[in-house]
């Protein structure tokens, strides 16, 4: 272990940034900017190399290999690079770096007609990114540019190996964060954004007044290289969303803004509905295009059908209800226009399955997650980063059995302990945290964290994987997950699970054009996800992996590279460890 970390640090110090290991490359973030790293000239060096492999490890190196994997034909001809690595370890600029080498090396072709359509898939695909960014990224504790969203990219290639089309497959967008952010953390770029470089003439149009506050807008005297409007906007216009379709997201995104400062107090009849600030509902309802006695009454107050003549009830919602009411929608009407981007984009990049042959992925999927607080989001985050972790063993052991039989080494196999117990923890069947969710969510009931805790602890007792803080006063459970232990709330994980939307609140957005599910199709999230992420690991088992693994040097390193003799160089060990240890192992043979 020691050796494995002396050689990155040394390889750092130096500007050396990525290093072999086995079947995958380790990359180091920089954290700052390197002149002639990801430069045209040096794409091409790599792409006209005899031997690529033969040049210093880099991720243009990983590939132009599977490009000539998928020229070879051999199978499986289709190529997956996964890109893995916790948040704020350089998962998405090294994504952003793969797509523009590929796009450069797809465009290289004879034909003028084919060079344009190459040409104009290629700036789809690259106007792809700050869109994508600016909707689903955020600025967390651990990266200022964290996704907040797993993507897996196809290129698709034709006969010729040309770029023909792509598409984009979004896993679990964390919508919950348009309504809560973490302290110190801000919300999706977007917002930011529309804030900052909105014109005076936007600014009135959209109700944007220069220096007002939004409670869902926080941290904004902040200013990121992610705040940069005219990129997003231009980019978007690129992909076929004219400048009049672009307003109105950008009313929506304003009358989110202006639905979070509604504020509601208790009546001093209870038999009343809560009340609210008048000025400001108007301006999120006319944003919104919601009629406002419409958006009232879904808010505050709750239609109940009760007894054998199907008899019909209103009552006024709890202040709480009201609150939560608003989130839901908000986060609704989110999620929705984020889902429209993505079929947008994707009707603008994708060609029918007889127009190409083979694909190269990407998947730049959220990294491992541990906060001072974590709750369902986390957890699936968490288990997706498990199963990639699988995954990963698996290829990397058995690329290494190959490498030593091919090169007549004298070896025995590696012992190692998987993660399986921690899979069966999550996901297992009969029994496990997520059975035990949706039992939860079917159970007409309120949900009662302390039982649901004992619930666990007596189902999934013989599991070494589990365990609780037995000091925190909050119900709470600990996974020892292969990156290290995480402890999870238990409060409204199981509202959360279920992602209910009240009747009043679809018929709203019904009215709206917003498609929602009724009542006999819900699913829940942890189902969704589970079901979503079975889905790519087929694919990915379907292709021939490769592995790029990012690695965040500790803060008090790249703090201080700018000082001279900085010597203060260590590794994130919980989330680099499985990766050390299998480079310990094929060390030491």
């Amino acid at each position: 272990m020691t050796t494995v970390l002396k050689c990155l640090q040394a390889r750092y110090t130096v500007n050396l940034f990525y290093t072999n290991a086995g079947c995958s490359l380790v990359a180091l973030n920089p954290f700052q900017p390197i002149s002639c790293l990801y430069s045209p000239e040096l794409m091409r060096e790599y792409h006209v190399a005899v031997r690529p492999q033969d040049l210093k490890p880099h991720i243009f190196a990983v590939a132009e290999q599977t490009y000539r994997n998928v020229q070879s034909q051999i199978d499986p001809i289709n190529q997956s690079i996964i890109v893995s690595g916790e948040s704020g370890a350089g998962k998405t600029w090294t994504s952003r770096c793969l797509m523009k080498f590929y796009a450069s090396v797809a465009a290289s072709v004879t034909s003028p007609k084919d060079n344009e359509t190459v040409e104009r898939i290629e700036k789809r695909v690259l106007d792809s990114n700050p869109v994508m960014e600016a909707f689903g990224n955020a600025c967390t504790l651990r990266n200022n540019n964290s996704s907040r969203f797993g993507k897996y990219i196809q290129l698709q290639l034709d006969r010729f190996h040309h770029l023909s089309s792509a598409s984009i497959q979004t896993f679990l967008l964390e919508k919950t964060r348009v309504a809560y952010q973490a302290p110190s953390e801000r919300n999706f770029h977007i917002f930011y954004q529309i804030t900052k470089g909105a014109t005076a003439e936007e600014r009135l149009e959209w109700n944007l007044p220069e220096g007002a506050d939004y409670c869902w807008l926080p941290n904004s005297e902040r200013n990121l290289d992610e705040d940069c409007f005219e990129v997003t906007r231009d980019a978007m216009f690129h992909l076929g969303i004219d400048r009049s379709t672009q307003n109105n997201i950008f009313k929506v995104l304003s009358g989110l803004l202006h639905l979070g400062n509604i504020q509601f107090s208790n009546p001093l009849d209870e038999s009343q509905p809560c009340e609210l600030d008048d000025k400001i509902k108007g301006e999120a309802t006319n944003l919104l295009k919601i009629p406002v006695e419409e958006l009232l009454d879904s808010l505050r107050i709750r239609t109940i059908t009760a007894g054998k003549q199907q008899q019909v009830f209103k009552k006024p919602c709890s202040r709480a209800e009201c609150e939560t009411r608003r989130d839901c929608l908000a986060k609704v009407i989110y999620a929705k226009l984020f889902e429209w981007l993505v079929l947008v984009i994707n009707e603008s990049i994708y060609a029918d399955k007889s127009a190409w042959t083979s694909f190269l992925g990407l998947l730049d999927v959220y990294g491992f997650e541990a906060f001072p607080e974590n709750n369902l989001e986390q957890l699936c985050i968490n288990y997706a980063n498990e199963k990639l972790q699988q995954h990963f063993v698996a290829h990397y052991l058995k690329a290494q059995q190959e490498e030593y039989a091919a090169e007549g080494l004298q070896w025995s196999f590696i012992n190692y302990q998987d993660n399986q117990n921690c899979l069966d923890l999550i996901e297992g069947n009969p029994l496990s945290i997520f059975s035990l969710l949706n039992e939860e969510c079917r159970l007409n009931r309120s949900s009662n964290p302390d039982l649901f805790q004992t619930r666990i602890e007596k189902a999934l007792s013989d599991n070494q994987c589990l365990s609780r803080d037995k000091f925190s006063k909050k119900p709470n459970f600990i996974i020892s997950h292969y990156a290290g232990k995480v402890c999870y709330q238990l409060e409204a994980m199981v509202e959360k699970n279920k992602d209910p939307i009240p009747p009043e609140l679809i018929l709203v957005l019904n009215q709206n054009n917003v498609r929602t599910q009724n009542r006999a199709a819900v699913v829940t999230v942890v189902s969704k996800f589970k079901g979503s992420l079975e889905n790519l690991m087929q694919i990915l088992n379907s292709t021939k992996p490769h592995y790029i693994r990012c690695i965040k040097p500790n803060a008090d390193w790249y703090v201080d590279t700018t000082r001279e003799g900085t010597s203060g160089f260590s590794l994130r060990i919980s989330t680099a460890l499985s990766l050390l240890w299998l480079l310990y192992n094929a060390v030491t043979q």
